[in-house]
């Protein structure tokens, strides 16, 4: 199965409308939405209105955007995105200090995007990954049993034995804990890299999630590409849901 789900739903109004255009189209399956943000209200409107099955876009990682927001939220997510910011490798680091914070942002995302939608996501992935970092892993914040996101799958020589190494640690200590695709893919990394076709391939025969951020024109223009049609037209397409 082939489930295309598009991030960063509810970040602005051009963000969610490409969105929703794609899943008119047949373009994309699912989307993952961010709450807190400008477009965050219009666009859980939005998914009502055209049934999509929406996931939460976990952010850690950029400021809220929503003018009405709890001082102590904006406090504590504040304090974790200038944590991350910092350096580049800062998500791989355990901050204790982080623990309590990380613990509030999560549950108040959470139960914002279920005021939103009137029901709770479909899975659960992040703005920029970071819905795997090292806080959010080993402090088990992510209750057990959910859907979510596993890392990026790369072959042989597309990335250091070390990063695929700790990759793979990270997919199988998932795999046991909550429910995955069996790979997931970057469309702007395989239009760039050719993986495309790999992807379709392995769709075939398990569970792919191909991530796309269909307002940017490159991966705008391959969805909506003819080709792009003709090498989906045999995939069983879905969604977290059918996992």
């Amino acid at each position: 199965m082939l489930i295309i789900n598009a991030d960063d739903f509810g970040r602005s109004r051009l963000v969610s409308d490409r969105i929703i255009y794609c899943y008119k189209q047949g373009r994309v399956t699912s989307t993952s939405a961010m709450v807190f943000m400008e477009d965050s209200r219009r666009a859980a409107n939005l998914a009502k209105e055209y049934k999509l099955d929406v996931g939460l876009h976990l952010n850690f990682t950029q400021q809220f955007t929503q003018q009405d927001r709890n001082s102590l939220l904006l406090d504590y997510h504040n304090r974790i995105v200038s944590f991350l910011s910092m350096k580049k490798y800062n998500f791989l680091i355990f901050n204790p200090s982080l623990h309590m914070r990380f613990d509030y942002v999560f549950r108040e995302q959470l139960e914002e995007f279920e005021n939103l939608y009137g029901v709770s996501p479909s899975h659960i992935d992040g703005h920029h990954h970071m819905h795997l970092c090292t806080n959010m892993l080993i402090g088990g914040i992510i209750p057990a049993g959910q859907k979510i996101r596993r890392n990026f799958s790369y072959s042989q020589g597309e990335k250091s034995l070390l990063n695929r190494m700790y990759r793979s640690i990270i997919d199988i200590w998932l795999s046991r804990r909550y429910l995955t695709t069996d790979f997931l893919f970057s469309l702007s990394e395989c239009i760039k890299f050719g993986r495309l076709e790999r992807a379709f391939e392995l769709a075939k025969t398990s569970n792919v999630e191909l991530g796309t951020h269909p307002e940017l024109t490159e991966e705008f223009e391959c969805l909506m590409g003819s080709t792009f049609v003709q090498a989906t037209s045999d995939l069983q397409k879905g969604t977290y849901y059918q996992l």
